[in-house]
C-alpha cells in the first residue's frame, strides 16, 4: 500500500469556500476518501496569526506589489473553517485531491479545478508536509481540540 503512514494534516477552508457555502461539499469529498475528522472549527483569522502562517512569503512581490497585504485582506474578509484530518498518507493524498495551488491550472475533478478561481481564490489551504502539518495544527488547534478515535 503506497499510503501506509498514519498522519494528521491541517486544511483551511478559505473565505471564498465559506462565502460560496462549499464547506460541506468539500468536507464530504474529503471524508469520502476514508479520512477521519480529528477536529473542526470556524474562526476569524487576524493579521498576527496570518503573519505567522505566511511568514515564508511576507516579502514576496508579485507584479510589483507585496503579496501579503492583499492575502491578509482576503483571509480576514470572512471566517475560515479549520479542519484536522487523519489517515494513511493524508498529507499527500489531500494535496492530490485539491490539485495545484493555481486553480486555473487545476484539472476538473480536483477540488480547486471544480471550485477555485486563481492562486488566491483556491478554496483551501493544506499542509505541504509532515513538519508543516505539525506546526500548522499547533497554530490552529489546542491539544484538547484534537480527538483520536477509531471507527
Amino acid at each position: 500500500m503506497p499510503y501506509s503512514k498514519e498522519e494528521t494534516t491541517l486544511i483551511l477552508f478559505k473565505p471564498d469556500c465559506v462565502r460560496k457555502n462549499l464547506s460541506g461539499i468539500i468536507l464530504k469529498r474529503l471524508l469520502g476518501e476514508g479520512f477521519r475528522l480529528r477536529g473542526m472549527k470556524m474562526m476569524q483569522l487576524d493579521e498576527e496569526v496570518l503573519k505567522e502562517h505566511y511568514a515564508h512569503i511576507l516579502d514576496l512581490v508579485i507584479d510589483g506589489e507585496l503579496l501579503f497585504p492583499k492575502l491578509s485582506e482576503f483571509m480576514t474578509s470572512s471566517p475560515v473553517v479549520a479542519i484536522a484530518l487523519a489517515g494513511p498518507g493524508v498529507i499527500i493524498r489531500v494535496r492530490e485531491l485539491l490539485g495545484p495551488t493555481n486553480s486555473q491550472k487545476a484539472d476538473k475533478g480536483t477540488i480547486r479545478g471544480d471550485y477555485g478561481t486563481d492562486s488566491m481564490l483556491n478554496v483551501c489551504h493544506a499542509s505541504d508536509g509532515p513538519e508543516s502539518a505539525r506546526v500548522e495544527l499547533e497554530r490552529f488547534f489546542k491539544q484538547d481540540e484534537l480527538f483520536d478515535y477509531m471507527s
